[in-house]
């Protein structure tokens, strides 16, 4: 079978009980959302096919249905340091990460996939990326990137990790390759980097050099106001 862990357990009790979760607890200005069929649109993006054949289109239905407004100046962008942003963001009351968006809440440290002739899911085991990309998690991080991107407004935030083997902003890279291409220039009037090192950990890139360079480089000729600050406090 496929070398990645199969999927998660009570998936589909899990993922409408974030649901509710999410619209009575973490963010009810939401408003009301049908978690029963968010959890359809979700099964069906991958169900009853071959496992390396999903594409980001295929969750379209599933982003309409949990499409939210993302507050200006809340967008909190990041490579390589999750546990970091999560609690930075602290779960949308301070930013709003893709994590903390109801669609990227539902599928945040989950695992899925189907099979291609049978509604079921595998718990046996899934496609890794590097078995093929076109799989059910990476497909579906692919469309929320790219819905977060094109929903985000105002100052732009972006956290970065100084001490990140291969360079703080990594390409390819969801930042790189699926949320930049897709923001929307109009809607932005500033991007603010940060760059932290871990705990204790080496101290490889920071503004101005190396890979946050690039990354400088690439979001100014694309005509935005970019600042970047090595260690915040």
């Amino acid at each position: 079978k496929w070398k990645g862990e199969g999927t998660t357990q009570n998936l589909e009790n899990i993922v409408i009980g974030r649901c509710y979760d999410y619209i009575r607890i973490v963010n009810p200005a939401v408003g009301e959302k049908n978690c029963s069929q968010i959890w359809e649109a979700f099964k069906n993006a991958f169900t009853n096919k071959d496992p390396c054949s999903i594409l980001p289109g295929d969750y379209e239905l599933f982003i309409n249905l949990s499409l939210h407004t993302i507050p200006p100046n809340k967008s909190l962008f990041w490579e390589n340091n999750q546990l970091l942003v999560n609690s930075f963001a602290d779960r949308g009351r301070r930013y709003m990460s893709v994590g903390d968006t109801l669609f990227g809440f539902l599928g945040d440290f989950l695992n899925w996939c189907g099979q291609a002739d049978s509604p079921g899911l595998d718990y046996e085991s899934c496609p890794t990326t590097v078995e093929c990309e076109n799989n059910a998690v990476e497909s579906f991080w692919r469309m929320a990137s790219i819905t977060y991107a094109q929903h985000s407004s105002g100052v732009i935030h972006v956290l970065l990790n100084g001490s990140a083997e291969g360079g703080a902003y990594p390409q390819p890279g969801f930042f790189a390759d699926y949320e930049i291409p897709n923001f929307q220039k109009d809607k932005i009037s500033q991007i603010v980097i940060w760059v932290v090192d871990d705990i204790e950990g080496p101290d490889i890139d920071s503004c101005g050099i190396h890979s946050v360079n690039t990354l400088e480089t690439r979001l100014k000729t694309l005509g935005y106001d970019v600042t970047c600050t090595d260690n915040i406090k």
